[in-house]
């Protein structure tokens, strides 16, 4: 059975940092395209970075660039999201995916997903 175990959430200062894993089983992360999302109280969930099956490539969402990093480690089939210099507007359920590309141009990827995490929370306090 596919599936993530995820890890790394919790309660953090302004300024801090966390680190979100997502093992996976049952499939090779390896041959999917990955990707972070969130979801804060009241608001769509927003992809907040993705990495594409076609080359690699990586977006990250304006709101989290040069905070957050996204990755993969082949050998532990696991994905990562570090997360930096966090702000109390980081604080969400955060969800990792695993997928397909199906369409990329320059400044976009669009992967489609179909395995998801339960959900992690981050909260950063101020």
């Amino acid at each position: 059975q596919e599936q993530f175990v995820e890890s790394g959430g919790g309660l953090v200062h302004s300024g801090g940092s966390l680190r979100l894993s997502c093992a996976a089983s049952g499939f090779d992360l390896e041959y999917y395209a990955i990707g972070w999302f969130r979801q804060a109280p009241g608001k769509e969930r927003e992809e907040v970075s993705c990495i594409s099956s076609y080359d690699r490539s990586t977006y990250y969402a304006d709101s989290v660039k040069g905070r957050l990093t996204i990755s993969r480690d082949i050998a532990k089939n696991t994905m990562y999201l570090q997360m930096n210099s966090l702000k109390p507007e980081d604080t969400a359920v955060y969800y990792c995916a695993a997928g397909l590309t199906v369409d990329q141009r320059m400044d976009t990827i669009r992967n489609e997903y179909q395995f998801w995490g339960r959900g992690i929370q981050v909260t950063v306090s101020s």
